[in-house]
């Protein structure tokens, strides 16, 4: 009874504020909604289109400018993309370069956001500057190309991931947040034995679990939907990646037909193929981002309060 007499009042309360909300937050509210549905059905709806237009027959996409479900289900696309070793080839290479990429990239951010986030480091404070000084200002795309030219890597996968290893908005939070870790969990891996490489890799990866998904997933998607780098650096065309197919096929009619004999074929079905490939090359990175959407407010938010 008492506990009832307790909770009453609050309970009371909160009815209170929900019955005495006044029209203009209500108005707010449905606006809210609105807007968020709108903005919601702008981001999906081009995306049932192509899902749809990659089952729907060539004369059903060239009649209807827009659908959401074909008259009739066709598999085309998808048996002439997956019947060609180009496509094959080509996503056998983007998987590669992107798990490649994905480790060298999280494994240099990690082992120099380490050190930059203790104090007492000789030249920190110059090393963090030039580091901000790349989020206002980068060499461009010349002089990009030409050191990659210079070092011998054109035509090469690891001008695909070399020249884009380190992105210092990532290394900057990540070296926050190892600035927040408790400094008496490394000082007692000290204590018992662990030098510098031993506290870095037993103490401090271990609790850096939710910022290593994040920017693991944040790295695979950048090598993944990256175009510019394999047209810029690859001129082979045996080692495109399927960024750059899917450019090619939905860039300009000349690129689409190149890259549709590129498919080893005729030019049966242009649309179908051209909306089936799209959905292949989303799909993973759609697959893959539940699994990690848990650890994304944690890795990017926990070390971006404190500096």
């Amino acid at each position: 009874m008492a506990i009832d007499n307790v909770a009453g009042p609050a309970a009371q309360r909160r009815r209170g504020v929900r019955h005495h909300e006044s029209v203009g937050s209500r108005v707010f509210d449905v606006f809210n909604v609105v807007v968020l549905l709108a903005l919601a059905a702008v981001t999906v709806l081009p995306l049932l289109y192509v899902l749809a237009g990659s089952f729907a027959t060539e004369a059903e996409i060239d009649s209807r400018p827009f659908f959401l479900w074909p008259q009739k289900f066709v598999t085309d696309g998808y048996d002439y993309i997956f019947g060609s070793g180009t496509f094959l080839r080509a996503l056998l290479t983007t998987i590669c370069v992107t798990l490649v990429g994905t480790v060298i990239q999280v494994g240099l951010t990690l082992t120099m956001a380490y050190p930059l986030s203790k104090r007492f480091l000789p030249g920190r404070t110059l090393a963090i500057n030039l580091v901000v000084f790349t989020l206002v200002f980068s060499g461009g795309m010349i002089p990009t190309y030409l050191v990659v030219r210079d070092l011998g890597l054109l035509d090469s996968y690891w001008a695909l991931i070399l020249p884009l290893a380190i992105n210092p908005f990532y290394l900057l939070i990540v070296k926050s947040f190892f600035q927040e870790l408790p400094e008496a969990l490394e000082e007692a891996a000290r204590i018992d034995g662990c030098n510098e490489l031993g506290v870095f890799w037993r103490i401090v990866l271990p609790l850096s679990k939710p910022v290593i998904a994040t920017f693991s997933l944040f790295y695979a998607v950048g090598i993944w939907n990256d175009y510019m780098s394999p047209l810029l650096y690859i001129d082979d065309e045996r080692k495109w990646t399927l960024q750059v197919l899917v450019r090619q096929l939905t860039a300009s009619n000349a690129d689409s037909e190149n890259a549709l004999n590129a498919l080893e074929g005729a030019f049966f079905p242009q649309q179908g193929v051209k909306f089936a490939i799209i959905v292949l090359a989303t799909l993973p990175i759609l697959l893959v981002y539940p699994f990690l959407q848990k650890h994304f407010a944690k890795g990017v938010l926990i070390g971006s309060v404190k500096e």
